[in-house]
């Protein structure tokens, strides 16, 4: 028996490669993507699509978890991860963790390699579960030949997908089938973070194409949604990091009483508070994204562990930026309350921290 625990190994470093990766999707964000847009979505703006297109076509970003024999880039979590840090640093509204990263995660624990090579193609996937999501619990029913009916609410991705992955109670257990959105009716919902819009799903009697059945459709729909919470900490860490980065450049130039206001002992500490957090964050959601993609046994304790931290530290870093910036942190015109929304969302998005909290106490077996 190894004396060296799950994980002990694990490497939590930046690769030239991931900053390689980093470097090119802050490129395709800063030149099509700005705060006014995404603010515009709150006023019922579209979401660019020309966006997600670029980000897909420059970087791969639509087939990056997919193998390279189903024509994907073969990457690993680990490059999700930096993908994810830089879009919530940017609070970007693309479907990429929705679809490049949970339902390609459910397609290929699936096997429907078909489906995954048509997502890194571009067609963009959609597991439909609810938010919050952490276990499967279908409120569709299918029929012995296939036939769903049933509604699912706030699905996240669903407005964009071209294809919806629906888990279903059929009479000998669960099953996971592949339907045409145009197949079902889709109503948006109003949502706190409008930058991930979410919408309610109906079906009636929808022919749909079955992917697994049974343990291994549970084991596809849990795995997905355990990727989805690891790698939705890495997003949340971006989002700190530019809340704190943010807040401590407009406190060196902002006086008050004559002096810098980052000048002052109480500022100093409250901005020292963030950054220990938000380093702490980083080295969580880090380990859970390299051993989610080693498939070391410790992933599920690194994923409830990383989201359990990750989404209250966000959330913190982002109130922080909005009282620290004084009266323009509370205007519209400020991108401050963009994210603090997202953190909002994400902070219930695969989970609440009391969720993961209780399911790490589990897993380690401790009381919760």
């Amino acid at each position: 028996m190894s004396a060296v625990p799950p994980g002990a190994d694990v490497d939590l470093l930046y690769t030239d490669v991931e900053e390689a990766l980093r470097a090119s999707v802050r490129s395709v964000l800063s030149r099509r993507l700005s705060a006014p847009q995404v603010a515009a979505l709150y006023d019922g703006a579209a979401a660019d699509p020309a966006l997600w297109q670029t980000l897909s076509a420059e970087v791969g970003l639509a087939g990056l978890l997919v193998p390279e024999d189903l024509g994907g880039a073969g990457a690993t979590a680990r490059e999700a991860a930096v993908v994810l840090e830089e879009l919530g640093a940017a609070v970007a509204p693309v479907p990429f963790l929705t679809s490049s990263v949970v339902a390609v995660t459910a397609l290929l624990a699936a096997g429907a390699r078909d489906l995954a090579t048509e997502v890194a193609e571009g067609t963009i996937a959609a597991l439909a579960t609810p938010l919050p999501a952490t276990t499967v619990a279908p409120t569709v029913t299918a029929t012995a030949d296939g036939r769903l009916s049933g509604e699912i609410r706030s699905v996240a991705g669903a407005l964009d997908a071209g294809v919806l992955l629906v888990p279903a109670a059929a009479a000998d257990g669960l099953r996971l089938y592949a339907v045409p959105a145009d197949r079902v009716r889709i109503t948006p919902v109003v949502s706190l973070d409008m930058s991930r819009p979410i919408a309610d799903l109906g079906l009636t009697d929808v022919e749909a194409t079955l992917l697994a059945e049974g343990e291994a459709a549970r084991a596809a729909v849990e795995q997905a949604l355990e990727a989805g919470a690891a790698l939705l900490a890495s997003e949340q860490v971006g989002i700190a990091q530019w809340c704190l980065d943010t807040t401590v450049e407009y406190l060196k130039v902002r006086k008050q009483f004559g002096r810098v206001v980052g000048g002052f002992q109480a500022v100093k500490h409250r901005l020292a508070d963030v950054f220990v957090q938000v380093e702490s964050a980083r080295a969580a959601a880090r380990y859970a994204a390299a051993t989610l993609a080693e498939g070391d046994p410790d992933r599920s304790v690194a994923a409830a562990l990383a989201q359990a931290y990750c989404s209250d530290v966000a959330v913190l870093a982002a109130e922080e930026a909005v009282q620290l910036h004084g009266g323009i942190g509370m205007t519209w015109e400020h991108p401050a309350h963009l994210y603090l929304k997202r953190a909002k969302a994400d902070q219930i998005a695969y989970g609440t921290a009391a969720v993961h909290h209780a399911r790490l106490a589990g897993l380690v077996d401790l009381p919760a």
